[in-house]
């Protein structure tokens, strides 16, 4: 009777066990419950924060969808994201830059058609600028949904330059010859740091292109139709110009990461820095009504467009292999929002791809006439890291690294980039 009884319980256990394991596998919870799984790139504060609460606001308005969040840093994210989109098990909803960056995954099938979700639903979509989708549209069907837009500009001190009878510089001579000027009074002309090297990038790509004609860089950079080589000599001058500033930076560039150069910025220890017109929101508070920003100078000589930015949207996309792209897109029109577009600017320092997000009432002047750089230019570039192949930007970036160090000039920089090209040719 024991053993019977004994028995008798152990199935129930077993049958019970069972019943909560295909309830936990199949919804995270109950059976009426969704888990999306959402990857970004932002694990420290403010951003950590921002997404950890969206991601609350989302559930308590949509109780049958749970979301689970992962994020890591800039480059561990380049590298993690495509081994998770190649895996069984990928994120349903993730970040990416625009360009070649996204096209790669809609070209590996890891990447959800959106269009017709963009299509149906013009109240919400219409309020994205509408420019902020073609970075993401590849052969006609929209693969991400633009959630942010920055441009890069030079950030300067206008109290440091008051103190030295400077003046913003309007060419790319000026610019070295306040950085002399600077230096000479004991301060860093200008903060950074290529640790991480995406940094460098964002140089060669404002440089190239100024120093190298569009119809040259249209072929080039979509090596995948073209049979461009990178032998423009419009490509070294543009690596002679980024060697001539290496003078004017802080010492030791490739062992500080990016955050030092903005702290060093920031600290009124430099006088100017490269930098994301997002990062407005975390240096102006400090130095207030003494931060200035204009756009590369142009340069004489330069057979590009000297009224061209660096300037790109960022984007949440769905993976193709996701069971529920309907909730993961219901999740993503709520991150896209107009309510969470102006939020972001306050909260998190970055300007929503979502229109009349960024007035009188959530930015600063400065932060508005940033945004106007990128308006009024006559062409924007996207970031170089995620605008051409991989192999283009590993060659250019670990190049340009030892170029820094005096270990290569920008010719043999160049060779090795045209060297990747030539692997890449069909």
């Amino acid at each position: 009777m024991k053993r019977l009884l004994l028995l008798g319980m152990i199935t129930a256990m077993i049958l019970s066990f069972m019943a909560g394991c295909t309830s936990s596998s199949s919804s995270g919870s109950n059976d009426d419950t969704v888990v999306l799984r959402f990857f970004h790139r932002w694990p420290t504060e403010p951003k950590k924060q921002y997404f950890e609460d969206a991601v609350k606001e989302f559930e308590k308005s949509h109780p049958n969808i749970k979301v689970q969040t992962e994020a890591v840093l800039n480059d561990s994210y380049k590298d993690k994201i495509r081994v998770l989109l190649g895996s069984d098990n990928p994120p349903d909803v993730y970040f990416s830059w625009s360009g070649e960056f996204a096209y790669n995954f809609a070209r590996a099938g890891q990447a959800y058609d959106l269009t017709k979700y963009v299509n149906d639903d013009k109240k919400w979509s219409d309020q994205i600028i509408s420019s902020q989708f073609k970075p993401f549209t590849l052969d006609g069907k929209i693969y991400g949904i633009p959630w942010s837009t920055d441009g890069k500009a030079f950030f300067y001190n206008k109290k440091i330059f008051k103190d030295l009878g400077l003046k913003a510089p309007a060419t790319w001579d000026e610019l070295l010859s306040v950085s002399k000027d600077i230096e000479k009074k004991g301060i860093t002309p200008i903060a950074f740091g290529s640790k991480a090297p995406w940094t460098i990038s964002h140089y060669i790509g404002s440089l190239n292109a100024q120093m190298v004609p569009e119809d040259v860089i249209e072929k080039d950079y979509n090596l995948k139709n073209t049979d461009g080589e990178f032998t423009n000599p419009g490509y070294v001058k543009a690596l002679e110009k980024f060697k001539e500033l290496e003078p004017y930076f802080n010492k030791g560039v490739n062992s500080v990461d990016h955050e030092y150069a903005r702290q060093l910025f920031n600290s009124g220890k430099a006088a100017m820095g490269y930098f994301q017109l997002a990062e407005i929101g975390m240096i102006e508070p400090s130095l207030k009504k003494n931060l200035g920003v204009f756009n590369t100078p142009e340069i004489e000589g330069g057979e590009g467009n000297p009224n061209s930015i660096t300037a790109a949207p960022e984007g949440i996309m769905i993976s193709s292999k996701t069971k529920h792209p309907k909730e993961a897109m219901e999740f993503i029109k709520f991150l896209t929002s107009k309510k969470k577009g102006t939020e972001q600017l306050t909260k998190v320092s970055e300007y929503s791809a979502v229109k009349g997000t960024t007035n009188e009432t959530n930015a600063s002047k400065l932060q508005q006439d940033a945004i106007n750089l990128i308006v009024n230019a006559d062409k924007t570039y996207l970031w170089f890291d995620t605008a051409v192949d991989i192999k283009i930007v590993d060659a250019y970036l670990k190049g340009s690294q030892l170029m820094l160090n005096g270990k290569k000039t920008p010719k043999e920089v160049m060779a090795d980039v045209q060297k990747a090209a030539n692997g890449l040719q069909k």
